[in-house]
């Protein structure tokens, strides 16, 4: 008779967890390169605007237009700072979802092992078992044959 696996309830929680660990790990994944494609649309805005202002710097322009021009690349600076910032905490949360998921692949591939063994335990209990019964039956068959052959009919 098999017993049931008794962790059995432990290693559904521990899959359960495993898969909200993927679909979280997915999540800061996608928000880290969301965040990143923001950082560089950004630099790359900057890069052209102050290319921008060079060129039309080198043709003249007037002190006002000059100011308002910087002003707004040191807007677009704050805005790179800021994204940097942003992009960081991103890459900090996604390396703690990383953490997070190799514990629950871990604590999952324990407790799979442990169902393993719990199986091979079951399967030579029943096979010892199983060959226990053949060699009772066939000591019968072998008993009742040396008794007909002891007292004939």
């Amino acid at each position: 008779m098999n017993k049931p696996f008794t962790l059995q309830p432990l290693m559904n929680l521990a899959r359960h967890q495993n898969e909200s660990a993927i679909l979280n790990l997915g999540q800061l994944n996608q928000r880290q390169q969301s965040a990143q494609q923001k950082l560089d649309a950004l630099l790359a805005f900057r890069k052209h605007y102050q290319s921008q202002m060079q060129a039309i710097s080198l043709s003249g322009m007037d002190q006002a237009a000059l100011r308002n021009f910087q002003q707004f690349i040191d807007t677009l600076d704050a805005a790179i700072n800021l994204q940097l910032k942003a992009v960081g905490l991103s890459k900090a949360l996604t390396q703690a979802g990383r953490s997070e998921f190799n514990t629950a692949q871990r604590k999952l591939k324990s407790f799979d092992t442990l169902q393993q063994r719990h199986l091979e335990t079951q399967n030579k209990v029943a096979a010892k078992s199983e060959q226990k019964m053949l060699d009772e039956h066939t000591g019968r068959i072998f008993s009742r044959k040396l008794l007909d052959e002891e007292n004939p009919k």
